[in-house]
């Protein structure tokens, strides 16, 4: 199975942290491989794989795993630890596409006003301005920057709307992470993650989290609110075809607004990261 071998080194999200209970067990699959997830009365959790232990931490309030003894590090997301921030796990979507699509869906922002409409975005306000993009060597992720698009409803805590700026990372080929504006703290960001459980190459479990400075909104209202973006995101995303993302610039014609995904296609077949991918026209 193309890039397997390589998606096995890296760290992926399976269960909210504290979500299992002395004596429980929680069976889900990872890369098309069953594993089960192991609750104990310490709170602490193991994972197995056909009867053999995998490496598991938890961070950002999730339980992360690989099936590598030396997997690549976990990105670092130092938001995560400052103090004053909301941190909101926000659950688990099952969406019925490629890991890969669900995490470039995530950068695309053309498709505000016709998905969002009226929150992310709204028309007559579809254009996407000039923003920079590149391929970070020294750390191996992808950045784009000085991205601004007009949002009626930025965030739950946001009242009128606002011109909203972006930063977005890819941190790893099936996370990412975005920095926006802060309606309630200017001058801060918001933080908002995407990390993408695999569950095969066509099929996955999106974990949305949150880290934000908003002390208004309920935590129930702000995991509904993200929950609500991301289900408008889930009928687009399963009926996208092919399933699997093109890596091919002859499968799907991009434009300047594609800018980020260009370079995160760019980024997984130069490193390898393929799982969940086609690489060829077909």
């Amino acid at each position: 199975m193309a890039g397997l071998e390589r998606a096995k080194e890296d760290w992926y999200p399976i269960a909210i942290a504290g979500s299992t209970v002395d004596g429980e067990q929680l069976d889900t699959s990872l890369l098309g491989i069953n594993i089960t997830l192991h609750g104990d009365k310490d709170r602490e959790i193991s994972v197995t794989a056909d009867g053999n232990n995998l490496p598991v931490q938890t961070r950002y309030d999730h339980v992360w795993t690989t099936f590598s003894e030396n997997p690549r590090p976990l990105f670092d997301i130092p938001e995560a630890d400052e103090a004053g921030r909301v941190l909101v796990p926000c659950g688990v979507v099952r969406v019925k596409c490629s890991p890969l699509r669900a995490v470039e869906n995530f950068l695309d922002i053309a498709h505000f006003p016709f998905v969002h409409t009226d929150v992310l975005g709204a028309e007559p306000h579809t254009e996407v301005e000039p923003y920079d993009v590149k391929i970070d060597e020294t750390i191996d992720e992808v950045i784009a920057t000085k991205v601004k698009f007009f949002q009626p409803q930025a965030a739950k805590s946001a009242g009128d709307g606002i011109v909203t700026d972006y930063v977005y990372r890819v941190a790893a080929p099936m996370v990412s992470i975005l920095y926006k504006t802060c309606p309630p703290k200017p001058g801060s960001q918001d933080v908002i993650t995407l990390f993408v459980q695999p569950l095969d190459e066509e099929t996955c479990n999106v974990w949305p989290w949150m880290a934000l400075y908003d002390y208004e909104n309920s935590m129930a209202d702000m995991i509904s609110f993200q929950q609500m973006i991301f289900v408008q995101d889930r009928s687009i995303l399963e009926n996208q075809l092919p399933r699997k993302l093109p890596l091919d610039p002859k499968m799907e014609i991009p434009t300047r607004a594609d800018m980020t995904s260009i370079a995160y296609r760019r980024w997984l077949k130069r490193g390898g990261a393929i799982y969940g991918a086609l690489t060829e026209a077909v």
